[in-house]
């Protein structure tokens, strides 16, 4: 399968085995390491992958550097994370996906989020995310949660791509989430500084994608009482209620990531 497979890691000997043993049909890994102090890199040579380390800086510069210089064999690059497992339905149809490409640059691939055993259907934002792409063709936008963006148009591929962003006990995404809110206030704050001001106007109207794009981000960080809205957003208006105990749960976490996001802009608009 002319398919290279690009894994993002940070100490993740726990995840990193069951992630590689999903993808092992492929014979190009490259495991795209931001210096692990665990067994991270000997689990990914002991897999036969290659190891390519670079130190984190942010994630859509990360991101940007390795589709421009790592060393893909072959033309279409397969991005999965450490927690993440690809089906085996998913890696037959991304092999008649990338066959049948016609002027399709990027496939959106549907993920599954999985919580105290239980596939969050209805709670998540959007489970739809552009992992199979041409590395040319592919960019990333944002410090933190980027923005993929094609340069060409993108299709669907059937199959599941898993995800457990629980694998290492909610302490974990804890403290992952608060290092994630801490580049989302920089991000709001950076937004704040190179772009003109903010418009309800041009969040529907402007032409430019990206200028609309930036005014609808900036509607929604300034909606009152933001927190509360994204939970409402997930467990009623996404119907997160039907995922029972894990969807609330799931819910009532997003929301205070949103808060810590809040909190943090303002402590920054305090200081700068």
């Amino acid at each position: 399968m002319s398919i290279s497979v690009l894994v993002l890691t940070k100490n993740e000997q726990k995840d990193l085995p069951a992630c590689l043993e999903s993808v092992a049909w492929c014979d190009d890994i490259i495991v795209y390491d931001s210096f692990s102090s665990d067994d991270t890199p000997a689990i990914a040579e002991r897999f036969g992958a290659r190891v390519v380390k670079r130190v984190f800086d942010n994630w859509a510069a990360h991101q940007n550097w390795g589709l421009r210089n790592l060393p893909f064999k072959h033309p279409w690059v397969f991005y999965i994370d450490a927690d993440e497992r690809m089906t085996p339905e998913l890696a037959q149809a991304i092999g008649g996906a990338v066959a049948g490409a016609g002027d399709n640059v990027a496939f959106r691939i549907q993920r599954r989020d999985f919580f105290l055993g239980r596939w969050l259907k209805h709670v998540q934002t959007s489970p739809f995310y552009m992992r199979l792409f041409r590395p040319e063709k592919m960019s990333y936008e944002r410090l933190v949660n980027p923005v993929s963006v094609a340069d060409g148009p993108v299709g669907s591929c059937p199959g599941y791509l898993d995800h457990f962003p629980f694998s290492k006990g909610v302490s974990h995404w804890i403290e992952r989430h608060n290092s994630y809110s801490t580049l989302e206030a920089r991000q709001i704050m950076q937004n704040r500084r190179e772009h003109a001001a903010f418009s309800v106007r041009k969040a529907f109207t402007a032409g430019d994608f990206h200028e609309r794009r930036f005014h609808q981000k900036e509607l929604f960080y300034r909606v009152p009482w933001r927190p509360v809205v994204k939970f409402l957003i997930l467990y009623v208006g996404k119907r997160g209620f039907l995922d029972g105990r894990p969807g609330l749960t799931y819910a009532i976490l997003s929301a205070i990531y949103e808060y810590m996001i809040v909190v943090k802009v303002r402590e920054m608009n305090l200081t700068e």
